[in-house]
C-alpha cells in the first residue's frame, strides 16, 4: 500500500506539470479542491472510507498552498453527498485560451488528472472496476469539452480500464467456488462471457447456480432466481411444442440498500441467462448517472447510446437509477437518459436485459416517473439487510481469503461488534462495505501491533487478536 506522502509526491511532482504548462500556479487553489473532489467520487464508489483514506486526501494540495485538516466523519460525509463529477469552471477557461492560443494546455491537465487519480485508485494495490469506470468517465467529459472547444489533439490519457486489478468482491460463505472471471476481460466488457477462459469451457447452469447458492443470505433473492429460471425453461418448452408463449419482461428492479449483494447477483444473472441462451454474450456492463448523462445539450444521448451498445448482448445494470429522475428536475438530462434507455430495451428487447437498483423508497418513485418504466419493470427483487451472524460470516470469509486467522478473543469481540452493528443500524448502514470497512482497520491495527515486533513468526503475522479489531 502506497503512503500518503508518496501520494504527496506523485500529486506534487504533476500539478507542478500542469503549472509550469499553464505558465504559473495561479489556479492551485482550484485545482487541489477539484481534485479532491473527485477523489471523495472515486471512493463513493470503491467501499467505506478509512483512517489511510483520511490521511491521504489531508496530502492532496499543492506548493503554498493551505493543507487540508478532514476529519474522518468530515470525510464520510464528504463521500456520502458526491452525487455528479462537474467540469470545473477553470478547466473551460483552460480550452477557450487553447482555442485561441493553438495551445495544448487542457489536455495536458486531462493527463495528469488521470495520472492522480490513477494512482489514488490503486494506492490500496486494487484497481476496481467502479473505480475505473468512474475515472474514464470523468477524462471522458473533459476530452468532451476540449473537443467541442477545438483545442487542438494532444497526446492522449491512460487509459484507466487497462488498470483494473479486479471486479467487485463478492461475499462467498466458503472458498469452494473457483474463480470463473478473467478480470481484464470482465472489467473490458468485452463480448466473451465471464467463464472459465483458460479452458474455453463456459461453467455449467449448475455451477452458476452453486455460485449464487455460496453467498451469505439472500435467501429469497435465491429463490426468486430459481423462479425465474423455471419461467425461461418453461417457456422453451412450450416453443418447442409450439404453444402459444406469452409476452415476458426480464427486466427487473433491485431494491436495498448498499453492500446488500445487488451487483454480485446481476453478474451472475448475466452468465446465467447466456448460459440459457437468453442473452448472446452475457457481460454485466456497470453503470450510473455519471456514465449516462452529460452536463450540455446533445452529449447524453450520445453517452447513453454508447453504453447501450456496449451491453448489447448481456445485461446493464444501473446503480442509483433514481437520480436520473430527481425531483423538480424539470428538464434535467437524466430524463433524456431515460427515454433513449427505454427505446433502446424495446430495440433490443431480445437481447438485452437491464436491471435498475438503488433504495427500496427512492425506486419505486423513480419507476412511476414515467409510464414507459411501470409497463417494462414487472419483476421486482427486494435486498434485505444482513443479519449480525451474516455480517461475521462475511467478515470469516474475508479474513479466511486473505490468510488470517482469529485468536478466540478476537472472534468474540468481532462477532459483538458486527451484532451490535446490525442491531444499531440507521440510515447510513453499508452491509457488507461496513464488514469490509471492520476488515480493513482490523489489518491495519494488526500491522501497527507486527511492525512493533522483532522477526514475527509466521503464525503472529496471520494472526489477529483482540486489540486488533475496532471497539465500534
Amino acid at each position: 500500500m502506497l503512503s500518503a506522502a508518496h501520494i504527496r509526491k506523485i500529486y506534487v511532482n504533476n500539478t507542478e506539470t500542469f503549472y509550469k504548462a499553464a505558465g504559473g500556479d495561479s489556479l492551485a487553489a482550484e485545482v487541489d479542491e477539484f481534485f479532491r473532489s473527485c477523489i471523495t467520487g472515486l471512493w463513493a464508489r470503491s467501499g467505506a472510507v478509512t483512517d489511510y483514506k483520511v490521511s491521504l486526501i489531508n496530502e492532496i494540495y499543492s506548493k503554498n498552498q493551505p493543507k487540508p485538516k478532514y476529519l474522518y466523519w468530515e470525510l464520510t460525509s464528504a463521500v456520502c453527498a458526491y452525487t455528479l463529477f462537474q467540469v470545473p469552471e477553470f478547466f473551460k477557461g483552460l480550452t477557450a485560451a487553447d482555442r485561441l492560443n493553438k495551445t495544448t494546455v487542457s489536455r495536458t491537465f486531462i493527463r495528469i488528472f488521470t495520472n492522480i487519480l490513477l494512482t489514488v485508485a490503486s494506492a490500496d494495490e486494487d484497481v476496481s472496476m467502479a473505480e475505473a469506470e468512474f475515472i474514464t468517465a470523468c477524462t471522458d467529459a473533459l476530452e468532451s469539452v476540449c473537443d467541442r472547444s477545438g483545442v487542438p489533439p494532444a497526446k492522449k490519457p491512460l487509459n484507466a480500464m487497462d488498470y483494473i486489478t479486479s471486479p467487485e468482491q463478492s461475499f462467498p460463505e466458503t472458498e469452494k467456488r473457483p474463480r470463473t472471471e478473467n478480470t481484464q476481460a470482465a472489467a473490458k466488457d468485452t463480448a466473451e462471457p465471464a467463464a472459465d477462459r483458460n479452458s474455453g469451457a463456459l461453467p455449467s447452469l449448475d455451477e452458476l447456480m452453486a455460485q449464487l447458492d455460496e453467498l451469505v443470505g439472500l435467501d429469497k433473492i435465491k429463490s426468486d432466481v430459481r423462479s425465474l429460471i423455471n419461467l425461461i425453461k418453461v417457456r422453451k418448452l412450450r416453443m418447442e411444442h409450439g404453444l402459444a408463449v406469452p409476452p415476458v419482461s426480464l427486466h427487473m428492479v433491485f431494491m436495498g440498500n448498499p453492500g446488500t449483494g445487488k451487483t454480485t447477483v446481476a453478474r451472475l444473472l448475466a452468465q446465467i441467462y447466456r448460459v440459457m441462451g437468453v442473452l448472446s454474450k452475457g457481460q454485466l456492463v456497470e453503470v450510473d448517472r455519471s456514465q449516462l448523462v452529460a452536463g450540455y445539450v446533445g452529449q447524453t444521448a450520445i453517452k447513453t447510446a454508447e453504453v447501450l451498445e456496449k451491453a448489447k448482448g448481456g445485461i446493464l445494470f444501473i446503480d442509483e437509477a433514481y437520480s436520473l429522475t430527481p425531483e423538480n428536475s424539470g428538464s434535467d438530462f437524466g430524463r433524456e437518459a431515460v427515454e433513449i434507455i427505454l427505446k433502446g430495451m424495446e430495440d433490443n428487447r431480445d437481447d438485452l436485459v437491464v436491471i435498475v437498483a438503488g433504495y427500496e423508497n427512492l425506486m419505486k418513485n423513480f419507476i412511476s416517473s414515467n409510464p414507459g418504466l411501470e409497463s417494462r419493470f414487472s419483476k421486482y427483487f427486494f435486498f434485505e439487510d444482513y443479519k449480525g451472524e451474516q455480517l461475521y460470516s462475511i467478515f470469516l470469509s474475508m479474513c479466511k481469503k486473505n490468510e488470517y486467522i482469529f485468536s478466540p478473543e478476537a472472534s468474540e469481540k468481532a462477532q459483538k461488534l458486527l451484532y451490535r452493528l446490525y442491531e444499531q443500524r440507521d440510515e447510513n448502514f453499508g452491509n457488507a462495505r461496513d464488514v469490509r470497512n471492520l476488515f480493513e482497520k482490523a489489518v491495519s491495527m494488526h500491522s501497527d501491533r507486527i511492525a512493533s515486533i522483532e522477526n514475527p513468526s509466521k503464525e503472529e503475522l496471520m494472526t489477529l487478536r483482540a486489540e486488533d479489531i475496532p471497539d465500534h
